[in-house]
């Protein structure tokens, strides 16, 4: 019988993933399913375009596995049993289902996270989804000139949709509001290059303004003031589905699962987390931050480790270190900060065209390897070992695409 491998999720780190283990594992020994509840990979990096009406193509993800042995199933995760190894699922008509697996990884990600904010489930909008960002972008072609649109969250969403918008829509107010300071996170010449944006696209910051509330036409600070909003993005941080926590898995107060250094569940020995659902330690001591990134170290280090532990070889450990952050202020506008082993920014940066450019050929290049996983297939791919190892004791060190 063949080793089941069911991943979870088709996002960067789900999709990724799937792709790596269909091309170096033997599929005379592997049956590889991937879930996803969309039929699309969906660029989550630029849905605040598609949310200001720009065009973002989508790829059929039956297009994209096609001739590569893995198996898609278009259905909803509804709980995991990690004692039994199976999924429960529910599919498009609302039937339930179950799949059984022998190795899991979970790449769900995440949604937005609303804080218990008063208002933000009713009123506000926000870019985390297709649906969500196609549910703005309606509000947002209806709305006239003069219209007001308000940004919650100093953070990179926060700040790529606001200068998106204002970019893409000159005729509507933007504003966006911060807890603390603008790019405070930024050394102090990237700061003055991001403020510099703002005030060139007509963004208008609300510093030290934590949003308590959002009404139909308003937003209610902390201190009580009132910040028009005919619209309001909410893009004040990030949550897991509770699927996880729900199924048994140790997870962390955030509920994100618990992982060791190679992307194993510390709970359950045939489950493997990656992307924003997973709580894993960075090479500076802290969890990593939910993000695109975070997906390519996780998924690149959970799916080298299925392999090493199926085929009886060492379990390599794959980098797990930042080098900066890149944020696109509209389309021709950019900054990539630098930052050092504990995530501080150093002083040097770039900006301008050249880092817009750097930031489209990033988003290119994932595409690419979204849709062609295969890529580079190898004429003879690894066979499972007949008694594959599961104890995760044999590690070696050995050089990752995004570590040192």
């Amino acid at each position: 019988m063949k080793h089941r491998i069911v991943v979870l999720g088709a996002g960067y780190a789900g999709a990724f993933a799937a792709g790596n283990l269909a091309r170096r594992l033997s599929p005379a020994d592997i049956e590889i399913t991937v879930v996803n509840a969309e039929p699309d990979f969906v660029e989550r990096m630029r849905l605040h375009q598609l949310a200001v009406g720009q065009d973002v193509p989508f790829r059929k993800l039956a297009d994209v596995f096609a001739g590569t042995g893995v198996r898609l199933r278009l259905a909803r995760v509804t709980g995991v049993d990690p004692g039994r190894r199976t999924v429960a699922l529910t599919e498009g008509e609302g039937e339930d289902g179950e799949l059984a697996y022998d190795t899991l990884l979970y790449a769900l990600g995440s949604s937005v996270a609303h804080h218990g904010v008063p208002g933000v489930a009713e009123y506000a909008f926000d870019v985390t989804g297709r649906s969500s960002a196609l549910r703005l972008r309606e509000r947002l072609a209806g709305l006239g000139a003069g219209g007001t649109v308000l940004v919650v969250g100093e953070g990179l969403t926060g700040i790529e949709t606001a200068t998106e918008f204002a970019e893409s829509r000159p005729d509507l107010s933007v504003a966006l509001a911060a807890r603390g300071e603008l790019g405070a996170w930024l050394s102090p010449k990237a700061r003055r290059h991001l403020r510099r944006a703002f005030d060139r696209l007509g963004v208008t910051v609300h510093e030290h303004t934590g949003i308590e509330a959002v009404e139909p036409s308003w937003a209610i600070g902390a201190d009580g003031t009132t910040v028009p909003a005919d619209v309001t993005v909410w893009s004040a941080g990030f949550a897991v589905h509770p699927v996880a926590g729900a199924s048994g898995l140790e997870v962390a107060p955030t509920g994100q699962i618990v992982v060791d250094r190679t992307m194993r569940s510390v709970s359950h020995r045939d489950v493997y987390a990656a992307g924003d659902c997973a709580y894993a330690i960075g090479e500076n001591g802290r969890p990593l931050p939910m993000s695109c990134a975070s997906a390519g170290f996780t998924n690149m280090q959970a799916t080298a480790a299925i392999i090493a532990r199926l085929t009886g070889t060492e379990v390599p450990a794959t980098g797990l270190k930042y080098y900066g952050n890149h944020i696109s202020l509209g389309r021709r506008d950019a900054i990539f900060q630098m930052v050092d082993g504990d995530a501080r920014s150093k002083s040097w940066y770039l900006g301008g065209r050249t880092a817009a450019r750097l930031k489209a050929g990033v988003l290119k290049g994932a595409g690419l390897g979204i849709a062609h996983p295969t890529f580079g297939l190898p004429k003879r791919r690894r066979r499972v070992a007949t008694e594959p190892d599961r104890t995760g004791q044999r590690t070696a060190t050995a050089q990752g695409a995004f570590g040192e």
